[in-house]
């Protein structure tokens, strides 16, 4: 009897765990490594869990991430904290969303081990540098309350989000961010009751009124002044002007409100609703619009005739959507800008009726600013496959909730990222189909008959555009889940690979392999110390790399700083 037909450690099923290893069960049916908590945790503040995966749904995966923060804050709330908070401050992540969640949970763990600081951490600095915004705020009090009472510390941290704001920085975030979520400042000073007696602006802010003013408008009228009306409004000075341009512009004009923008660089936020549909109210706003914003309204804005071809509208829209040092002054994240590209292309909302003609210059300078948005990438030189899972999984749901934007989207843009910066590179997408070939003795396994259906060289080129290749990936047929295939298929082919770029929800099954045995049988066979490099597209637990072989690697999707540490550790 052949005992070794039903067991060996060099070639195992994908369904079944590698004897001796500490592989589990996935969320297919298929056996990988589970990513320690820290990973989880990174995958998590980076790529979130909105909408859930293809095997899992987004409660499922809520309930696993935070459990994992809270298993991260026990074993060590230092490490925690600065994780949570870095991933936001350097603007890692495409949404602020999952840290503040993650800081929520932080502060319900401290509540129930009564303790909000030390001398190496503290909830209520943390508390300033992810929540930056109003906006952030009123997602973090919404949270917050799922885990904890208004106890007081909590009252002390939030209060302490507007004492320690300059009046000028404060009045600016109380006018642009006036509420969201169902909770106003109003509501949040309620409960945290800071003491505001010096503070102008928060006392406007609560409705108590900061000396009312009165304004007569005036009108000549054959050489005589008459009265049109008498406008009330907060009267504050200094550093509040722009509380007293927000009340004037619910009563102004058109050229009222365009002077008042450029006056006291009133945000969108405070022009009154009617005045956002008339194109000089926008040529004022752009002139000192954010980044951010500028990316966000960008179909608005063409929608109402203010970006059009060889328009002064759209010369400075390209100025500042070109410019390095506004990305990088802005943060603006690579799947903001990228999301921003697939809707303003396809000229229509996706979640409402509005349509517009896309402006192609618009559309160019935002395929550019996609790659700027990494930052500098240094090319290693070294011979990389970026191999594209195209599996059923990875096309379904979203990154980062952002419509359009799949996994399968996902890793064709990150991938884009490498090849415009290595020169010896070539794209495969994989999916699995006649794996049964596997068996089959032959000149080729990948000859007509064996692989050939499920693994595809891709002729992309650094210098298409990158809406035309997403939409290239998107026609691909959709099949099983077999990470084992790139190296397979290299092995065949004899193709020199130094670095096999993985791009996968690791939700691998469909194999006769798994992936890290064909990575080793590949490095015996062309005798080269190949690495791999598994860029996680999904915010699950699992992964193909190997833990104890330091020649693999787990690095999460649409992190920025993953293009440089896949350029790190290809070279070692």
């Amino acid at each position: 009897m052949s005992y070794a037909k039903h067991f060996s450690t060099r070639k195992t099923p994908q369904s079944e765990a590698i004897p001796g290893s500490t592989q589990v069960p996935n969320s297919a049916g298929g056996f990988a490594w589970a990513v320690d908590d820290w990973t989880r945790l990174d995958r998590f503040l980076i790529l979130g869990n909105e909408g859930g995966s293809y095997y899992a749904t987004e409660k499922k995966l809520t309930v696993e991430n935070a459990g994992c923060v809270i298993r991260c804050f026990k074993e060590n709330p230092v490490r925690t904290l600065q994780t949570i908070t870095e991933i936001s401050v350097q603007g890692r992540a495409p949404k602020n969303d999952p840290a503040i969640f993650a800081l929520a949970i932080c502060f319900g763990e401290a509540a129930k081990l009564q303790v909000t600081s030390s001398a190496s951490f503290n909830l209520a600095e943390a508390l300033q540098s992810v929540c930056r915004i109003g906006t952030h705020l009123f997602q973090f009090v919404e949270a917050v309350q799922n885990f904890r009472g208004w106890g007081r510390s909590l009252k002390t941290a939030v209060a302490k989000w507007y004492l320690d704001k300059d009046e000028k920085d404060l009045a600016y975030q109380l006018v642009k961010y006036q509420q969201r979520n169902g909770w106003s400042h109003k509501d949040v000073l309620r409960l945290c009751s800071p003491k505001a007696n010096n503070s102008a602006t928060l006392r406007w802010a609560i409705g108590a009124g900061v000396g009312e003013r009165e304004v007569k408008r005036l009108k000549t009228v054959n050489g005589k002044k008459e009265l049109i009306r008498t406008d009330k409004y907060v009267g504050v000075s200094g550093y509040q002007e722009i509380i007293t341009a927000f009340e004037i512009a619910k009563t102004s004009d058109v050229n009222g409100v365009c002077k008042l923008i450029r006056d006291y660089d009133l945000p969108r936020e405070a022009v009154p609703t009617e005045m956002l549909t008339k194109p000089e109210v926008w040529e004022a706003l752009l002139q000192k619009m954010p980044m951010g914003a500028l990316i966000r309204n960008l179909a608005t804005m063409t929608r109402v005739g203010l970006l059009a071809p060889m328009s002064s509208g759209t010369a400075t829209a390209l100025a500042k959507i070109g410019s390095q040092k506004e990305l990088n002054k802005a943060r603006v994240h690579p799947v903001g800008i990228l999301s921003a590209l697939l809707t303003y292309k396809s000229g229509k909302s996706v979640r409402g009726s509005n349509t517009w003609t896309p402006v192609a210059q618009i559309v160019d300078a935002l395929d550019g600013a996609f790659y700027k948005s990494f930052g500098t990438v240094v090319p290693t030189n070294k011979r990389h496959m970026l191999a594209l899972d195209v599996s059923g999984s990875m096309g379904s749901r979203t990154v980062a909730g952002v419509p359009g934007l799949t996994p399968r989207v996902g890793s064709c843009a990150m991938a884009m990222v490498t090849a415009v910066v290595e020169p010896n590179h070539c794209f495969v997408a994989f999916t699995s189909g006649g794996w049964q070939a596997a068996s089959r003795v032959g000149p080729s396994m990948f000859a007509s008959g064996g692989y050939s259906n499920c693994i595809t060289p891709l002729t992309i080129s650094p210098r298409q555009r990158l809406d035309d290749v997403c939409r290239e990936t998107e026609k691909l047929p959709m099949g099983g889940t077999d990470c084992a295939l790139p190296m397979l298929y290299a092995m065949d082919q004899k193709i020199p690979v130094d670095v096999f770029s993985i791009y996968t929800d690791s939700e691998t099954w469909h194999g006769r392999i798994h992936p890290s045995q064909a990575l080793q049988e590949y490095r015996q066979k062309m005798g080269i110390p190949s690495k791999l490099v598994v860029v996680g597209m999904v915010s699950n637990g699992f992964t193909i790399a190997d833990p104890n072989d330091a020649g693999m690697i787990d690095v999460v999707g649409f992190d920025t700083a993953t293009p440089q540490v896949i350029s790190d550790f290809s070279v070692g």
